[in-house]
């Protein structure tokens, strides 16, 4: 330990144990448990705890009762339980100090121990100490397994999963350090800890309480899912029965623990061979209700290696809701595969039936297990695409009252889901998973008329129309004619020319989140088919891209973001409100002020971030408007983001000028150029003729202005831009040139005052640079040593143990106020 922190370690101590200098700041001990750990793994602890015997005067001050903050009490816990991990360090301290802590009278009898903080600690404590053989010997004489059996029924959520994670170790633990190979099945010859853990596990099982099964479920869940050792096998194999009798009660006593502990058993390589326990997750999946069978079902699917009557038996249990909604508004026989079996499950009818909570539940439940397993390679095979697809379409249909029911339970379901945003919502998502993969043209059809009927619907929610546009989009890409083209077929086409119109209706709408979607909507599926004749006659045939300007003056900022973005793609199309032509090119000057507007004059962020992205992609891919005059184009944008007050519109802006750096040295890919491979050197002529184009458009104004930014990620982002440059310039002139350039001394002050911690130096020497001054200060400039410095934590100058022990003494007053570190 460092001397100077050896001399702060008494009056710390001091201090925490006085009453009259409480500690605020529980953070400040947070951070010195990280350091004591650190200091722990570093070296003996005992010759620690010898060096400074104020530590274990602090420990012993928890065993007098005393009115000891619960902060200070806890931490004291865990700070024992450190020491003691090590073997020695446990043996300098068991005399009176550890049993006192962690033995049968240890805090309980304390006022402190109603505190759920010291009852954390104190699990804490142990468990950092269970580490050896003689931490085990102390844990089964000492009483303390009593005192974590009671806290796993703890009023304190995170003391009572402590409690079980912590049995769950010491069991391990205590197993583990057996001898090679399968130990004896007999309990009697198991180490004294695991015989008492395992009869508490098995005391449990059998009671009639379902708190203490379900404890004993977690613990065992907890210890078969991170123990794979030969052991595990004998424990399962002891209590495998007593698990099986669980499923004998009626109902299933800890259900969802109970799926927990099958799927972690059935995961482990140890125990995945038992063939009894294939035989108890069929039986399980029998004997729960399906909303309580569905996880377990899934989870079965998706397990590498299982018996194929067994997955068959789990996919069935997903589908068998979305087999009843389909039987109950089927005008004709359904589908084979999906309806098969399920036609006599009264069960799942009944709760689909038994309220709108339930229903909605189990539906929302089905449709987002069915979403996470159909993109898994271990999903079934074949998988029943188009009776999911007409099972989707349907409840979207039962929701919106336009199904038309064949039977009284269809009925019913009507009256049920009817407006119920929520399985709305999950049907959507569902319906825009199933886009990935194909289906009967008929069913493709009916998808298209529901996310229509969807879209058009007054009823429709702002959060369902978002997620309608969405699953449309999914539709839309997946509806082209061959992997890879972007021509629509033609029923995709008729829906496209219905959907515009719709689109144009809610740009309008008075609620600024369903605009906000319409504009995503409308800015993806340009990017995507503004090149397909069919759609950009569609779309200059509506007021689409009139709408989209006007909305740039919406007065949502998240409107106004989405409409520059929607603009810059339409725009970059040629779909612009008034077409630029080679007669009357105005109409993109036009919309580039509209968007300069923006930049310059927005008061919100989102838009201003928005109008950069926007001009370096139309740089970056050649835009029209930016083909008549780059530099000039760039030039004005750079000085707008110059003088923008968010940081993040200024580091696009060196994004920009790093997409036009690159253009200019011949180099067209450049989104991130410091990060590959060497840029090639530049030959001298091209390079001085594009330092004289950059130095027009005042690039490195910008650039070494922005080393300078007091938002790090800016300064970094100049850095990489610059080293970028001199990688192209390397060879051009030599380093003793450096300093003789007119221009390079200024900066180079101004560099210096900023490294030693003067941001906002003043930077005149910047407005009239030459390209010679250019690349003399670039071989000047310790470029290399700024990115190290900017990569440094902003507190690593004081970020040290000694500061954290003057911070803490500060705190409770001991240190004056001028010797205390500030953060």
């Amino acid at each position: 330990m460092d001397p100077e922190c050896s001399q702060l370690l008494p009056a710390l101590c001091a201090a925490l144990v006085d009453p009259r200098q409480p500690l605020t700041d529980d953070t400040c001990l947070e951070k010195l448990l990280d350091w004591f750990k650190t200091v722990t793994e570093a070296g003996p602890s005992v010759l620690l705890l010898q060096e400074s015997p104020c530590l274990v005067e602090l420990l012993l001050h928890v065993l007098k009762p005393q009115d000891l903050s619960s902060g200070v009490l806890s931490f004291s816990l865990r700070l024992a339980g450190l020491f003691a991990a090590q073997e020695s360090c446990f043996q300098y301290l068991q005399g009176e100090l550890l049993p006192g802590l962690f033995g049968e009278l240890g805090p309980l009898g304390q006022a402190a121990w109603t505190a759920p903080t010291v009852r954390s600690g104190w699990v804490q404590g142990l468990r950092s100490l269970a580490q050896h053989p003689s931490a085990l010997h102390f844990l089964a004489s000492g009483g303390a397994l009593g005192t974590v059996f009671s806290l796993q029924g703890d009023p304190s959520l995170f003391v009572a999963s402590a409690a079980g994670q912590l049995l769950a170790h010491i069991l391990a633990l205590s197993m583990g350090g057996q001898a090679e190979g399968h130990p004896s099945p007999q309990a009697c010859d198991w180490p004294v800890c695991a015989q008492k853990i395992v009869g508490h596990i098995e005391a449990s099982l059998r009671s009639l309480a379902t708190p203490q099964v379900t404890q004993a479920l977690n613990v065992l869940a907890t210890t078969f899912g991170h123990c794979h050792s030969p052991w595990t096998e004998v424990l399962w194999g002891r209590l495998h029965p007593l698990v099986a009798c669980l499923l004998e009660k009626e109902p299933v006593p800890a259900a969802h623990s109970l799926v927990d502990l099958l799927l972690s058993v059935a995961r482990s390589p140890v125990l995945s061979t038992d063939c009894g326990l294939w035989g108890t997750l069929a039986q399980t999946l029998s004997r729960l209700s399906r909303t309580q069978a569905g996880p377990l079902a899934l989870g079965i699917l998706k397990l590498q290696d299982c018996p194929q009557a067994l997955r068959a038996q789990a996919f069935d249990t997903l589908l068998q809701p979305l087999a009843c909604v389909l039987k109950a508004t089927a005008q004709a026989p359904g589908p084979p595969g999906l309806l098969d079996g399920t036609a006599s499950d009264s069960g799942v009818v009944d709760v689909l039936l038994s309220s709108r909570s339930a229903c909605v539940g189990l539906l929302c439940q089905t449709l987002a297990q069915l979403e996470l397993l159909q993109p898994m390679p271990q999903r079934p095979s074949p998988w029943p695409q188009a009776p999911l697809l007409g099972a989707a379409v349907t409840i979207l249909r039962l929701c919106n009252g336009s199904a038309a029911p064949s039977s009284d339970v269809g009925g019913r379901l009507c009256v049920i889901l009817a407006g119920c945003v929520r399985v709305q919502r999950a049907a959507l998502d569902f319906l825009g998973t199933l886009s990935q993969g194909t289906g009967p043209q008929e069913l493709v059809t009916q998808v298209f008329a529901v996310l229509l009927e969807y879209l058009k619907s007054p009823d429709s929610s702002p959060t369902v129309l978002k997620k309608a546009f969405q699953a449309t989009l999914g539709w839309l890409l997946s509806s082209a004619k061959t992997p890879g083209c972007c021509d629509l077929d033609p029923h995709t086409q008729l829906f496209l020319r219905e959907l515009l119109p719709v689109l144009q209706k809610r740009l309008c709408s008075p609620c600024w989140e369903v605009r906000d979607s319409g504009l995503e909507f409308l800015t993806q599926v340009a990017r995507r088919w503004g090149g397909q004749a069919g759609f950009r006659r569609a779309l200059l045939a509506s007021e689409l891209p009139e709408l989209a300007e006007q909305l740039l003056r919406d007065p949502e900022s998240y409107v106004r973001a989405s409409a520059v973005t929607a603009v810059g793609q339409l725009s970059h199309q040629g779909l612009q409100a008034t077409p630029a032509s080679p007669e009357s090119p105005g109409g993109q000057q036009s919309l580039f002020l509209d968007l300069l507007h923006v930049l310059c004059a927005d008061s919100e962020g989102f838009p201003r971030r928005a109008v950069m992205h926007v001009f370096t992609e139309w740089l970056r891919d050649g835009h029209a408007h930016v083909a008549e005059d780059a530099e000039r184009f760039v030039a004005r944008v750079l000085q707008a983001a110059s003088r923008d007050l968010d940081w993040e519109v200024r580091a696009q802006g060196l994004e920009l000028a790093l997409v036009f750096l690159a253009q200019t040295l011949g180099q067209p890919d450049s989104r991130c150029p410091h990060t590959a491979a060497p840029p090639e050197v530049t030959p001298p002529g091209q390079l001085a003729q594009a330092l004289r184009a950059l130095c027009r458009v005042r690039l490195f104004e910008f650039a070494f202005r922005a080393l300078f930014d007091c938002d790090r990620p800016v300064a970094q982002k100049s850095c990489d831009l610059l080293l970028f440059l001199r990688a192209k310039a390397a060879p051009c002139g030599s380093p003793q040139e450096a300093g003789s350039s007119p221009g390079v001394v200024p900066v180079e002050a101004a560099l210096q005052r900023w490294r030693a911690g003067e941001q906002g130096q003043p930077l005149e020497a910047l407005e009239a640079l030459e390209p010679e001054a250019v690349l003399a200060l670039l071989r000047s400039v310790d470029l290399e040593g700024l990115r190290a410095a900017l990569a440094e934590s902003s507190d690593h100058v004081e970020k040290s143990p000694r500061s954290l022990l003057q911070d803490v003494l500060a705190t409770v007053g001991i240190l004056g106020d001028n010797e205390a570190d500030c953060y």
